[in-house]
């Protein structure tokens, strides 16, 4: 048996299973064995059936007894009814509704029961339990015989012993099953397939040898100074182990391997691209200061930094790859378009005449046409031709016919001077990296909001040029540290963690339900002293009203007639949404700039980049569907002055059975004194999984788990660096050819697809 057999090699699959499983993206026999629980529920937890209590969810494990089909004597309704028992008593089970369940289990089947403990003292019963039949050699698998020795203390590439078949001290004759020492392993599943088979048939697996066939990437040495199981030992304590402690110990160290693996994957690509040549831009320092001298404002610490570590890297003549992370209204834009200054004002090599370019990507039309507003206004007194292109149209600045103004243009005309080298900053969304766009000189890509692009989309656009420009990322969406370090392990990373003098903090607080009036009755304040107001909503239209479960969620239009007829009748109201066009979107955000529109009612659409700043007020509904992160972002389009600024964030769910752990999530809002801070919360509270974009980044739920663990991804991060940052950088990867092959294998998508 090896890693790469069919699964239909070795297994008789219906073609429901076969589908489950193509579903799940598992085809082989290591597809398989890397198909790890999600946990595993102990028969009973801390209880067996003689310590019941009314109210607790368990799991037991025991035999059937005594299944009948009645009806209920007060309402005589049919239902099925029995009993489970293991070596403590034996507990009534009831399935109302569901006569079917006694006659499909023989007395004396072994199960999993699984449901909640109701009725009285005395008279307690299982409510509608689910049922899982086992055998006793099945429990045998996560039950530890008595005679045999304990895993956790084998020694070094020794496979850990398959215990299914060690069952005879530990199954009593009589049929009953110790619940106190049996765990079961719970796979993520999908129609078509169950926990149930994903345990026989991994038992099937080991039992043949498959786990013998395993060859470890990792480095023993580095296994030995992290005190890691090898992989054999590995894949038999995540699928079978005796102790939890076995399964945690596993996952450990396949979350260290994934993390390694990424780790080798960012360390080599930047050591190619640093062998790379680039453009050297040095343009005079004291160009650069006069520069930096037309801004509105006086440029922070931070920003001054940030711009000498990004022209320090251009100066380089190899590419820069360069993640500026900052909190929203930070000054990200001002460092950005210093890089495009510096850059615009050198020559090309071997050349007295023309500049260099600057691709400057944005996730939005709205985005891209306000970041195109503000490079016109950075670039007031140093002129240059400015380009704008998106999906609804072109636009050049300067006019010929207008001074100070932009105008329209073809994209016939906009590609034929960019690719001349006459246009030297073009501003964009994704539309920059089709195959039409082609540059002259790009020296400079500068990607805002980076993480909404895919790694390809960015190499794509930063080697549009036979020489690789610098890249310089930019995001206001805080990045745990663990994440930084990890996915972006290719980028240098510059924070940008001080705001411009002057900006006051917001001021934010969670409005219950019964509060409401109370948050109107502010914003109805500051709407008289001239101010304007953003209103969030989950959805754009009013559910289906047969779909009762999302009746909940306010909608865009039916929020914004009911607060223009009910709340703010003598304000103008107006709503955006990502269902508009392109030209209906312009005309809300033109008129909501020039104050015709005193409340914006929108749905998440303005999470990034939308600047209007006498818009200080934001009322999010609906705030518990949104992550920690995501509510920073939408808070941040109130930032944009120095007017006192008000975010009111208003769950749905407060004051029923979710809303203490939702008003507890949402407190960090209020309490975090940034939005970095904010971001190690979210990864705390919600779990890797709600990170957006894992998908792109290909990594595992075991690999998302390890991103809360700063000292693991530390630990993988100094070990894969060590490996290829030596002076014999990638020569010392051919010492290990198992991890050069994996390296390979994940490189061809053989380990997520």
């Amino acid at each position: 048996m090896t890693p790469n057999d069919q699964l239909s090699e070795h297994f008789r699959l219906t073609e429901l299973q076969r589908l489950a499983l193509k579903k799940l993206a598992i085809k082989t026999v290591r597809d398989l064995l890397y198909h790890f629980p999600a946990r595993f529920d102990q028969a009973g937890g801390e209880s067996n059936v003689g310590q019941l209590a009314i109210g607790q969810e368990v799991t037991l494990v025991g035999t059937l007894e005594k299944l009948v089909t009645k009806k209920s004597w007060r309402s005589k309704i049919p239902m099925s009814e029995g009993y489970l028992r293991d070596q403590s008593g034996r507990v009534k089970l009831m399935w109302f509704n569901q006569p079917y369940i006694a006659k499909m289990y023989a007395e004396g089947t072994h199960v999993k029961a699984t449901g909640k403990v109701t009725g009285s003292a005395g008279k307690l019963y299982l409510a509608n339990p689910q049922l899982e039949k086992i055998s006793l050699e099945e429990v045998g698998i996560f039950s530890k015989p008595a005679q045999e020795t304990s895993l956790s203390g084998m020694q070094g590439g020794a496979t850990a012993p398959y215990v299914g078949e060690f069952l005879a001290e530990n199954s009593p004759r009589s049929g009953k099953l110790d619940s106190a020492q049996a765990f079961f392993a719970i796979y993520p599943e999908t129609k078509g397939i169950t926990s149930l088979w994903f345990r026989h048939a991994i038992k099937k697996l080991i039992a043949e040898g498959a786990v013998e066939a395993a060859e470890d990437p990792i480095p023993p040495e580095i296994l030995k100074r992290y005190n890691l199981p090898t992989l054999k030992t590995a894949l038999v304590w995540i699928h079978a182990p005796e102790k939890l402690k076995d399964f945690g110990a596993a996952k450990k160290r396949f979350a260290f391997e994934e993390v390694f693996m990424i780790q080798l994957e960012r360390g080599i690509e930047r050591r190619k691209q640093l062998k790379e040549k680039s453009f050297a831009v040095d343009a005079p320092t004291q160009a650069i200061n006069d520069f930096i001298g037309t801004f509105p404002f006086q440029a922070t610490n931070a920003q001054q930094k940030a711009i000498e570590a990004i022209l320090e890297d251009m100066r380089s003549g190899h590419p820069m790859s360069r993640l500026l992370e900052g909190d929203v209204g930070s000054g990200k834009t001002a460092v950005a378009a210093t890089a495009a200054y510096a850059a615009v004002r050198t020559r090309p090599a071997k050349q007295n005449f023309g500049t260099l370019q600057v691709a400057y990507m944005a996730p939005t039309e709205i985005l891209a046409k306000q970041h195109f507003e503000s490079f016109i206004k950075y670039f007031e007194t140093f002129p240059i031709n400015i380009g704008l292109i998106t999906g609804s149209g072109c636009y050049k600045f300067p006019s010929k016919i207008g001074r100070g103004k932009s105008t329209t243009i073809s994209r016939t005309q906009l590609l034929k001077w960019v690719a001349n080298g006459e246009i030297p900053v073009l501003i964009g969304t994704h539309a920059l990296i089709q195959k039409s766009v082609k540059f002259k000189h790009l020296a400079l890509v500068v990607i805002d909001e980076q993480h909404r692009f895919g790694t390809a989309q960015r190499q794509k656009l930063a080697t549009k040029d036979v020489v690789l420009p610098h890249l310089l990322s930019m995001t206001a969406t805080p990045i745990p540290r663990t994440l930084a370090l990890t996915i972006y392990g290719d980028l240098d990373l510059t924070l940008l963690d001080e705001m411009p003098a002057g900006r006051k903090r917001i001021i934010t607080e969670i409005v219950k339900p019964e509060k409401r009036g109370e948050a109107y009755a502010k914003i109805h304040e500051q709407l008289k002293e001239g101010r304007q107001a953003y209103v969030i909503c989950p959805r754009i239209d009013e559910p289906d009203p047969d779909k009762a479960f999302a009746l909940q969620a306010k909608s865009v239009k039916a929020e914004a007639k009911r607060l223009k007829e009910k709340v703010f009748t003598e304000y103008e109201i107006g709503i955006l949404h990502s269902k508009m066009t392109p030209k209906e979107k312009d005309e809300v955000m033109k008129k909501f700039s020039d104050h015709e529109i005193d409340i914006l009612v929108a749905t998440s659409v303005v999470e990034v980049g939308v600047n209007v700043p006498n818009a200080t007020m934001i009322f999010i509904e609906g705030a518990e569907r949104f992550g920690l992160a995501q509510l920073h972002q939408l808070r941040g389009r109130v930032v944009r002055s120095n007017h006192q600024a008000y975010c009111f964030v208003c769950p749905e769910s407060a004051g029923r059975r979710t809303g203490e752990t939702t008003l507890a999530r949402l407190k960090a809002l209020v309490t975090a004194k940034n939005g970095f801070e904010l971001a190690e919360q979210d990864l705390l509270q919600r779990g890797p999984g709600e990170l957006s974009g894992r998908k792109q980044w290909g990594i595992s739920d075991i690999g998302m788990e390890a991103l809360k663990n700063l000292k693991l991804v530390e630990a993988a991060r100094t070990e894969a660096l060590k490996l290829i940052n030596s002076p014999a950088g990638e020569e010392n990867l051919k010492k290990y050819p198992l991890l050069q092959h994996a390296l390979f294998a994940r490189a061809n998508a053989v380990h997520f697809e």
